[in-house]
């Protein structure tokens, strides 16, 4: 499984700067060094456990919370089937984190979004929390308990510690623990909410250390309308989606589709209607269009420009304060309201060539239609810059058709200082986004 999601990283260009395995020896050190503190601060104690436990979901579960399912067996609100379970066991004293949870999402009300889990969660903690059974006897794979080998620790404590295993954890005077912990943001589904949001701080706040500073709960997706399961022969294959759509445009149909967070329908005639819509005939368009006027009317460099009038300093401020608006929408994870700030940009570019139509100044004012196609090339600039993180590929030839350096493709490199700098020779432009023909 480790290799799945490895390659699925590599397939849809996912950066990452680590790669964690909980088989790993510093991850060992890592969650033993975290149960320990725990241990020593009374917070965890040995008992015996009985109770109903999901071995898929890895979870326990409260009798209240179970369904009988097919054949009358005993189901968890996933869907799992649970198992009595008896055995000695620690646990984690979570019973008396109840207050305190509640106390800390008060005060960090951006812990959890979206809105409709933080409530989710509020509404379970203030349900009542049980000591949380830590440990198990009934099998030796895992992390051991220090000092006591009979026991394995429970999967949810020796998973979650992988977070602080990499940054550097146990060693709280590392550069790479100071610089990223807490951590800014925990992107998780949303079946392992609990997990994140109520276990996960009160283990790092009983232990003395900070929790991170918000626990996103994404959806999930549906296809056509029906839930996605390997019994109805309907699993969405992001290889197959890729190879028949193209990766960006898979990249940004998953991020523009549905506000983030909620669960999401995907269908074929949806992707098509995106693909073809917004990315070939507004964004690929804008950019083929006058790229290829630019190439045919001014030599194939970025054109001069005159003194820029009121409606060209109108696009202009527009394109730059794209990065302002992103990062709001960005910082909340609003990612396909951050597509539609860029969009609005797009559109206000579309409009902008239709209204001073270049092909009609090439006759009757070549400098002003030399501004013109500059106004819209610097823009073109803006554009693509803001959606490398969307659309690398793309972007990246499309900053290639713009010249623009590889060293200066970065958000500082937004503003006037940055501008494209006429005369420079530009590459033979090339359709970006082709219209996708449903066969």
């Amino acid at each position: 499984m480790s290799k799945n999601f490895r390659d699925l990283a590599e397939l849809m260009n996912f950066s990452h700067d680590d790669f964690i395995r909980t088989t790993e020896e510093r991850h060992k050190k890592s969650v033993q060094d975290l149960w320990q503190k725990l241990f020593d601060k009374g917070e965890i104690y040995l008992d015996s456990y009985a109770g109903w436990y999901a071995v898929r979901d890895e979870a326990f579960y409260a009798e209240g919370e179970l369904t009988d399912g097919p054949g009358g067996k005993r189901t968890a609100p996933s869907g799992a089937e649970v198992e009595w379970v008896e055995e000695p066991s620690y646990f984690f004293k979570l019973s008396a984190w109840g207050d305190k949870l509640l106390k800390f999402y008060n005060e960090n009300p951006n812990f959890i979004a979206p809105q409709s889990r933080r409530n989710e969660v509020l509404s379970f903690v203030k349900g009542g929390l049980r000591d949380l059974s830590v440990s198990r006897t009934t099998f030796k794979w895992g992390v051991p308990v220090p000092g006591d080998d009979k026991h394995i620790m429970y999967v949810w404590l020796d998973a979650l510690t992988n977070y602080i295993t990499g940054v550097g954890y146990p060693n709280t005077n590392s550069t790479e623990y100071a610089t990223y912990w807490p951590c800014d943001l925990h992107m998780v589904g949303k079946d392992i909410l609990r997990f994140h949001a109520v276990y996960w701080p009160a283990f790092l706040l009983a232990a003395g250390l900070d929790a991170p500073k918000r626990v996103f709960a994404h959806g999930w997706w549906t296809n056509e309308g029906e839930k996605i399961s390997k019994s109805l022969g309907n699993v969405i294959d992001p290889i197959d989606l890729v190879n028949r759509y193209g990766l960006d445009q898979v990249r940004y149909f998953l991020l523009r589709e549905v506000p983030f967070g909620n669960d999401g329908d995907f269908s074929h005639q949806a992707m098509v209607n995106r693909m073809n819509g917004e990315l070939a005939n507004e964004l690929g368009n804008l950019a083929q269009r006058v790229l290829s006027m630019v190439a045919k009317n001014c030599d194939g460099l970025v054109p001069q420009h005159g003194d820029f009038t009121d409606v060209d300093l109108s696009l202009l401020a527009a394109s730059e304060d794209i990065i302002g608006k992103l990062r709001y929408a960005l910082d909340l994870q609003l990612f396909h309201e951050a597509l539609e700030i860029v969009w609005v940009v797009i559109r206000a570019a579309n409009g902008y060539v239709d209204s001073q139509a270049p092909w009609k100044l090439k006759k009757e004012n070549p400098d002003r239609m030399a501004t013109v196609l500059y106004v819209l090339s610097e823009s073109i600039r803006r554009i693509a810059l803001v959606l490398q993180p969307f659309m690398p590929d793309t972007m990246s030839r499309m900053l290639e058709q713009v010249a623009v350096n590889i060293d200066h493709r970065t958000f500082s490199h937004l503003g006037e200082d940055h501008y494209l700098i006429p005369g420079t020779a530009l590459p033979e432009p090339g359709g970006l986004f082709p219209r996708f023909i449903i066969d």
